[in-house]
């Protein structure tokens, strides 16, 4: 029930798709009666700011950079006994449309991952994601993984594939279950750096202690010039951002992580 109702309740207050609505709603009341058509023309004002943001100021990476930079890359140990990647980094649906594997913007998930399994060899290995999609529960990620691993020449025999989960939460409990990691053991942690507050949360509530190793920085560094007039991308790192700052209250509300904002221990 959570997992549809978070679903539902995202596409609603969707940056993108809540600027649009205000903007529809204001447009039609703009041709209301007189008081219906003062708020209409709030709400465009509201919306035609809101895009102003988008454009000139970097919002985006306001609102990212705090999750990034929550973990830093840590030193790698000498020894590691699991490597485990959350899902996340293809695309089921487009691969299973045009007939080949399909990967996104977290792509740097799976070449961190055969990274460090290849500088770990004896490290047990876990993928792990099933369907995220409310609508196509069969679309998984798995076959897609596997064969982007065989496009870059990595042999599949070593992983263990988590393809049950939806979301994080299941991430977790469901690798777990798969790999009784016992105590002691030195597991990394594959996800995005937005990911990692979240995803290293839920580890700690279920008793499995990871080491974070973010990838896929999405934010500039604070020093960094911005170039402003990027309004696409901006969009997509505030709705990013967002949900991720929704989903840690959402969790914690949940008792899914032991605090708001879990960091460095």
């Amino acid at each position: 029930m959570s997992f549809a109702l978070s679903k539902i309740l995202w596409s609603l207050v969707m940056p993108g798709n809540l600027l649009a609505l205000l903007l529809a709603v204001g447009a039609v009341l703009l041709f209301a009666g007189n008081r219906l058509r003062r708020l209409g023309r709030w709400l465009v004002a509201a919306a035609a700011v809101a895009f102003a943001m988008l454009l000139v100021t970097p919002v985006g990476d306001w609102a990212a950079r705090p999750l990034e930079e929550r973990f830093a890359r840590p030193a790698l140990p000498d020894r590691v006994d699991g490597i485990i990647m959350l899902g996340g980094a293809v695309d089921p649906m487009m691969a299973a449309s045009r007939g080949e594997p399909s990967v996104n913007q977290s792509t740097e998930r799976i070449l961190a991952f055969v990274e460090l399994a290849r500088r770990y060899p004896d490290a047990r290995l876990v993928s792990s994601g099933g369907s995220g999609l409310l609508r196509h529960p069969d679309a998984k990620e798995d076959a897609v993984v596997r064969a982007v691993f065989g496009q870059i020449g990595f042999d599949t025999g070593r992983v263990l594939f988590e393809t049950e989960s939806r979301n994080t939460w299941e991430n977790a409990l469901f690798s777990r279950d798969l790999v009784k990691p016992e105590p002691g053991e030195v597991w990394l942690l594959v996800t995005s750096a937005l990911h990692m507050p979240r995803s290293v949360g839920i580890f700690r509530r279920i008793g499995w202690p990871v080491i974070p190793y973010p990838v896929d920085y999405r934010s500039f560094d604070a020093a960094a010039p911005y170039a402003g007039f990027e309004v696409e991308r901006t969009l997509v790192l505030v709705t990013a951002a967002v949900r991720e700052w929704i989903g840690l209250a959402a969790y914690r509300l949940m008792d899914r992580t032991p605090g708001l904002f879990p960091g460095a221990e």
